[in-house]
C-alpha cells in the first residue's frame, strides 16, 4: 500500500494550517526550547548523567517520559487507524497498562537495587556476559527494523497528510512532503537527543504529554459533538466495532472448526481455520499479547530506562505507577477518535472524510490509516488544530527520542564500554552521540519495508512478536526461577531468536513484494504455510521453544552459584533487602495500582458485550 500517494491525493494540494495553527506551533516549540536549553545547562559531561539523568529524575517525569515514549509514532497514528478500521479491538493492548504494575511491584526492585545503566547489564549479572551481547546485539536491531523506522515513516505521513503542498525540487527529481517531513522529524530529533542525553528526552517529555492529551482530548469532544454524541457513534459503527474480541473471530466459524484451507466459490484457495486468517485473533490475543506486553513494559531498554534515571526503588515504583494511570487514555485519545472519523465518513457530516469509507463493502479504506490526521485537517477549528499538530509533532519526535537514547546507551555501555573499559566519561559520552547517528542513518534504510507493509501497527507487533518471547522468558523465569542458569539462558536466546529471524526473511520478501513474491509463496508450500500462520501464533511457538530450551538446558548443566546471583532472583533474595523493598510501599501506591485494575476490568466488561 503505497500509503503517501494515498494521503497527498486525499488531503488536496493545500496546506491545513493557517496562520494562528502555524503561531501555536511556534510557541509551542518554543517553549520546547526554552526546557531543552536549561537542561542542558544543568548536564554533566558524564555517562550517568547523559544515559540516565544523573539518576535524579522525579516520579512524575519518569512516568510522563515512560508514557511519551510509548505513544509516539505507532500509537498516534497506527491506533486511530486501527479504530478506523478494526474498531476497538486494539485496546487489547491500551489494556496492558497492568503490565506496567508488575514492573513497578516485581521487577523495579531488583533493577532499581542494581543499579545497572541496562537490561542486557541486568542479564549479565543473573547469568553471563554472554548472554549481555546477545540481548544487545538483538534489541539494537530490532529497534533499527521497529521502532525507529516506523516512527520516521509516520512521522512522514503526518506531513503527508498536514502538508500536501509542500515539495522540494532536487535536480530532476521531486522530493515531496512524506520525505521532508521524515527528514525534518530525524534532524530536529536528533538534534537534542545527542546534545542533551536521557534529561532532554525525559523533561520534554513530560511538557508533551500535557498538551498531547489536552489535544486528543479536545479532538475526541468536538468529534462527539459533530457525530452526535457517545450514543451515535455506537449506532453509527455498530455492535462489532465496539467489542473486543468480534473482530478476532474469523467470520462463519463460530463455534466450529473449521478446516485449514478450503475454496472458494472461484476456486480460489482460502485460509478459515481458528488459527489463521486474523491480523489479531482472540487466542493470539489472550496468550501472545501478555507474552509481548510484559517483555516491552518489564524488560524493554527503551521504556525501563526511565526508571533506571530514579534516585531509589521508591521513586522508580512511583513513576512506573503514574504510566500505568496514563497508560488508560490512550484508548480514548486514538482509538476512539478512528471510529469517530469512520462515523462521520459514513455519516457524510464532515466533507473531507467519506473517503475513510467505502460504501460497496461498508468498511474502511486505505485512507482510514490517516485517521488522526484527517480528523485534524476536517474536524478542527484554527488554532486548536495548532496545538494539536504541535503535540502530534512533539509525540512523534519524543518516541524516536527515546529510543535514540536508548541505542545509544545500548552501543556505549554495553559494547563500547566491554571493549574500552578504561574509556573516559567524556569519551563514553560522544560515542553515545556518534552511535545516535549511525542508528539514524541505518533505520532510513528501512523506511521501504515499512511502506510496503501492510499496516502501520501491524508490522510492528509483528516484529516485536518474532523478537520478544526469547527475552520474555529468560528476564520472567530468570527472575522467578533461581535454578535456571547461564548455559540454559543463552542457548533459549540463540535458538528463540534464529527462529524468530527464519520467520523475519520468510516475511520480507512478501511484504517488500519482491519481483517473483508479488502473489506470495506457492501454495501449501512450506514456506507459504510459515508466512501464512498468524503472528501472533508463531510467536508463542517461539516462547514455548524458548522456554523449553532454557529449562532443558539449565537442568542437564551444574547449578548457579546462589551466592553470585544474590538479590536477583525471587529465590535468592536476603530477608534484608526483603524488608528494606517492603519499606519503601506506601498506601496511596496500592490504591493507585488497585484504581488501575478496576478500570482495566471495567474496560474489558464494557467493550466486550
Amino acid at each position: 500500500m503505497n500509503i503517501p500517494n494515498t494521503y497527498l491525493a486525499a488531503a488536496g494540494a493545500h496546506s491545513v494550517l493557517v496562520g494562528v495553527d502555524w503561531l501555536m506551533i511556534a510557541i509551542y516549540f518554543s517553549l520546547l526550547g526554552c526546557v531543552g536549553w536549561w537542561v542542558v545547562k544543568k548536564g554533566k559531561d558524564e555517562a550517568a548523567d547523559y544515559f540516565l539523568a544523573g539518576r535524579n529524575l522525579s516520579w512524575w517525569i519518569i512516568g510522563a517520559s515512560i508514557f511519551a515514549s510509548n505513544i509516539g509514532s505507532e500509537h498516534i497514528v497506527g491506533l486511530a487507524g486501527s479504530g478506523a478500521r478494526d474498531g476497538v479491538a486494539l485496546a487489547h493492548y491500551e489494556f496492558h497498562a497492568w503490565c506496567l504494575l508488575v514492573l513497578a511491584w516485581v521487577f523495579v526492585p531488583f533493577y532499581a537495587r542494581s543499579l545497572v545503566f541496562t537490561m542486557p547489564e541486568f542479564l549479565e549479572r543473573r547469568f553471563s556476559v554472554g548472554s549481555r551481547y546477545v540481548l544487545s546485539i538483538v534489541s539494537l536491531v530490532t529497534f533499527i527494523v521497529s521502532k525507529i523506522a516506523v516512527g520516521i515513516f509516520a512521522g512522514g505521513v503526518v506531513f503527508a497528510t498536514l502538508l500536501p503542498s509542500l515539495q522540494i525540487q532536487l535536480g530532476g527529481t521531486v522530493i515531496d512532503s512524506f520525505w521532508i517531513g521524515s527528514v525534518l522529524v530525524i534532524a530536529l530529533t536528533g538534534l537534542y537527543t545527542a546534545v542533551g542525553g536521557m534529561r532532554a528526552v525525559a523533561y520534554n517529555d513530560a511538557v508533551q504529554v500535557a498538551v498531547l492529551i489536552i489535544g486528543s482530548a479536545l479532538l475526541t469532544i468536538f468529534g462527539l459533538i459533530t457525530l452526535g454524541g457517545w450514543h451515535k457513534l455506537k449506532e453509527i459503527c455498530g455492535s462489532e466495532m465496539f467489542n473486543l474480541w468480534k473482530p478476532m473471530v474469523p467470520a462463519g466459524v463460530e463455534g466450529t472448526w473449521a478446516p485449514v484451507w478450503d475454496k472458494n466459490a472461484t476456486g480460489q484457495t482460502v485460509r478459515q481455520a481458528w488459527y489463521f486468517n486474523q491480523n489479531f485473533p482472540w487466542l493470539g490475543m489472550a496468550i501472545c499479547a501478555p507474552v509481548i506486553g510484559l517483555w516491552y513494559w518489564c524488560t524493554d531498554q527503551y521504556i525501563v530506562q526511565r526508571a533506571l534515571g530514579a534516585p531509589n526503588e521508591k521513586v522508580a515504583r512511583r513513576g512506573s505507577i503514574f504510566a500505568a494511570v496514563l497508560k488508560l487514555f490512550p484508548v480514548y485519545l486514538f482509538i476512539i477518535p478512528g471510529l469517530i472519523c469512520f462515523a462521520l465518513g459514513k455519516s457524510g457530516k464532515i466533507p473531507g472524510l467519506e473517503q475513510v469509507y467505502d460504501p460497496a463493502t461498508g468498511k474502511a479504506t486505505a485512507q482510514s490509516q490517516a485517521a488522526f490526521p484527517l480528523m485534524v485537517e476536517h474536524l478542527l477549528p484554527a488554532g486548536v488544530r495548532g496545538v494539536v499538530v504541535a503535540g502530534l509533532l512533539s509525540a512523534l519526535m519524543g518516541s524516536l527520542a527515546g529510543v535514540f537514547n536508548a541505542c545509544s546507551t545500548l552501543f556505549t555501555v554495553d559494547i563500547y564500554q566491554k571493549l574500552r573499559p578504561k574509556a573516559s566519561q567524556s569519551q563514553l559520552v560522544r560515542t553515545g552521540r556518534i552511535a545516535t547517528t549511525i542508528m539514524v542513518v541505518i533505520a532510513m534504510c528501512w523506511i521501504p519495508v515499512v511502506k510496503g507493509a501492510t499496516g502501520l501497527y501491524n508490522y510492528l507487533q509483528a516484529i516485536q512478536g518474532y523478537m520478544a518471547p526469547p527475552i520474555f522468558v529468560v528476564f520472567f523465569f530468570g527472575v522467578f526461577w533461581k535454578r535456571l542458569n547461564a548455559k540454559g539462558c543463552l542457548w533459549a536466546m540463540i535458538v528463540g531468536f534464529v527462529v524468530g529471524l527464519f520467520r523475519m526473511l520468510v516475511d520480507t520478501p512478501v511484504t517488500m513484494k519482491l519481483s517473483g513474491f508479488e502473489n506470495g509463496y506457492t501454495e501449501h508450500s512450506f514456506l507459504w504455510v510459515v508466512n501464512n500462520i498468524n503472528f501472533q501464533y508463531f510467536s508463542i511457538l517461539i516462547t514455548l521453544i524458548s522456554a523449553a530450551v532454557m529449562v532443558g538446558v539449565s537442568y542437564a548443566t551444574t547449578q548457579p552459584d546462589y551466592g553470585s546471583i544474590k538479590n536477583l532472583s525471587f529465590g535468592t533474595r536476603t530477608a534484608e533487602y526483603r524488608a528494606e523493598s517492603q519499606a519503601s510501599w506506601s498506601a496511596r501506591e496500592v490504591l493507585a495500582s488497585v484504581l488501575v485494575v478496576v478500570v482495566i476490568v471495567g474496560g474489558y466488561l464494557y467493550f466486550s458485550g
